[in-house]
């Protein structure tokens, strides 16, 4: 997939295209839903499959102190797109003076002018333009009266629950790994890069990496299990979320104990895949203790789930 940062680094001579506009926090099963629909429309008629995004998010500019945390970084929002069978992706840097525009001067100069678009599809409750006041509704009047299509694609449920990026992060606050994978449609991954830390894993004989995250983990401070990616090896893992209570740490990190690899993996970089979570971080009245505890959660992480 080919991205493209900024409406003027858009190709003029590019061709018309069927277009998902949305912020796409997360790739959701509804997210999924409306980029799969612009990609059928695409190849039904012979267009441009191209995705419309912000970054950073619009309530991060426009509210910062309400914004919320992000599901997903930008880079893995875009490599989840493509995914999709989506062709280019075009991210339009969030400032207050896009904020400003008018949805109608939004949809002619932005959709129709430079992305040249026949086919516009949106969720059932996009809203963009000034004070949010471009939606559905107006969308479909403007296409009526500008001869573009317009899709809605109405909301996905799970279990009877609306699929939004809201109920994502509320649930993975929760710990409740198998619900966000139910919603994502996918097991919740992060990505980062080994650090050096304590180094206390090691004399416990569990040595951890030590990952650095581009964002905050919207998960509680716990232990889980999960699978560690580096490059094409697979380890199955067992994470640590928080400050290591027992030792008096203050700073929140993510440490990772990966089960039978040996190595030294400082400055590479690793997935991390959280599959469950085995139990609250706890002080433990001595370091023994401690070590026991750790032994346990690998055995737990070593069976079936």
């Amino acid at each position: 997939m080919r991205t493209i940062r900024g409406l003027e680094s858009y190709p003029p001579d590019a061709g018309p295209s069927a277009v998902a506009l949305g912020a796409f926090d997360g790739i959701h099963l509804g997210h999924r839903a409306i980029l799969g629909r612009a990609v059928e429309l695409a190849r039904a008629r012979g267009l441009e499959a191209l995705a419309c995004t912000f970054d950073p998010h619009p309530m991060q500019v426009l509210q910062p102190a309400r914004a919320p945390l992000p599901v997903t970084t930008l880079a893995d929002r875009l490599a989840l797109i493509g995914e999709t069978g989506i062709a280019t992706t075009v991210v339009i840097p969030f400032t207050r003076h896009v904020a400003a525009m008018e949805p109608e001067a939004f949809v002619e100069r932005v959709l129709l002018g430079v992305l040249r678009a026949r086919e516009v599809v949106v969720g059932f409750n996009h809203r963009f333009g000034r004070a949010a006041r471009g939606d559905a509704r107006l969308l479909e009047g403007l296409g009526a009266r500008l001869g573009f299509g317009v899709h809605v694609v109405p909301p996905t449920t799970v279990d009877g629950v609306t699929v939004s990026s809201s109920e994502i992060r509320a649930v993975l606050g929760q710990g409740d790994l198998a619900r966000a994978a139910r919603l994502l449609g996918r097991d919740y991954t992060v990505g980062g890069e080994v650090v050096h830390g304590a180094g206390r894993g090691g004399s416990l004989g569990f040595p951890t990496a030590n990952i650095k995250t581009a964002l905050p983990l919207p998960l509680p401070a716990g232990v889980y299990v999960g699978r560690a990616d580096i490059g094409s090896a697979v380890y199955p893992a067992v994470v640590n979320i928080g400050v290591r209570p027992t030792f008096g740490d203050s700073e929140s990190t993510v440490e990772a104990h990966l089960i039978d690899f040996t190595g030294d993996l400082y400055g590479r970089r690793l997935r991390l895949t959280f599959l469950r979570r085995l139990r609250e971080e706890r002080k433990f009245p001595s370091v023994e203790a401690l070590r026991a505890q750790i032994a346990a959660d690998v055995a737990s992480a070593r069976e079936p789930a």
